[in-house]
């Protein structure tokens, strides 16, 4: 099982000894999915950040990563690439994203659950592209599919070619007025569940990490809910450092951890250069999380 594509590489950038204090990033996107660079152009700039270990979690695909590994081999490039998926499940209306970190991307299982959701991305595709007509949108569907090119096409395709034939000021406001949940061109997905997606994810040897808790708008109440059900289904990991947290959310997530006997994860969700936040950026987990890397690195 091919879990760490590594590459020696001993000279230019100095390594620190021990990656358990190294620059570590495992959440990241390319234009396989909803990302803005190729393999190739992510790879450089994890390089020119001096990153020590990258994971790609492209949504809902592994396309990306031979080509990463086939272009870390030719440039010889100082950086363990992890890999990974993203895998967008749906749980009470809601749509949580389970990370599968150290996979093997060729296991039939994981092939077999990427064919469905790739299936269930596409009927959605139409559907809000038949919606967007109904607002006086044509052609948005054909659009966001040359957007989307061989990778997997998302919401962020549509909301980029509303943005692009200045029907809103911004891509968020594609979200808000149209493509968002609620309203009128949202089309519901049909996503797998928690459980399969950690399943899945454990049957091609990884680790199961629960994306970004803190960005899915939920009461107290109900993200605690939320996490209970990830564990009994047998989750390892919670990402509990993004780059834009405080210093509050941060423990509140590490508290979580503590909790509930789970592993802490950190990664960028990187999509794109902007100014608040990019790879390796603000990413250092708090004191007394066990680290999810702790078991492969």
């Amino acid at each position: 099982m091919a879990l760490l594509s590594t590459v020696d590489f001993p000279h230019t950038i100095k390594k620190t000894e021990g990656f358990s204090h190294g620059r570590i990033d495992l959440h990241s996107h390319t234009h396989c999915s909803d990302g803005e660079l190729s393999p190739e152009a992510l790879i450089d700039r994890a390089w020119n950040y001096q990153i020590d270990v990258l994971a790609i979690t492209d949504h809902d695909t592994t396309q990306g990563l031979d080509i990463a590994d086939a272009y870390i081999e030719e440039k010889n490039v100082p950086l363990k690439l992890i890999h990974g998926i993203e895998i967008s499940t749906a749980w009470h209306g809601f749509e949580i994203h389970i990370v599968g970190l150290n996979i093997d991307k060729n296991d039939a299982t994981l092939r077999q659950l990427i064919a469905e959701q790739q299936q269930a991305r596409v009927n959605r595709a139409k559907q809000i592209g038949e919606k967007l007509v109904k607002c006086g949108f044509a052609d948005v569907y054909e659009k966001a599919l040359l957007l989307a090119g061989k990778g997997s096409i998302t919401r962020a395709h549509f909301a980029k070619v509303l943005y692009q034939q200045g029907h809103v000021s911004t891509m968020q406001k594609a979200f808000d007025k149209y493509i968002g949940k609620g309203q009128r061109a949202f089309v519901k997905p049909n996503w797998c569940t928690i459980e399969r997606a950690i399943e899945v994810i454990h049957q091609a040897g990884g680790t199961a990490v629960m994306a970004h808790p803190i960005r899915y708008d939920l009461s107290a109440k109900w993200l605690r809910r939320l996490i209970v059900q990830f564990k009994d289904g047998h989750g390892d990991g919670l990402e509990i450092v993004l780059p834009q947290m405080n210093q509050q959310q941060r423990q509140t997530m590490l508290n979580y951890c503590l909790e509930y006997n789970l592993l802490a994860s950190l990664g960028s969700d990187f999509h794109r250069p902007n100014k608040w936040s990019d790879l390796g950026r603000h990413l250092t987990l708090p004191d007394g999380a066990i680290p999810i890397w702790k078991q492969w690195l």
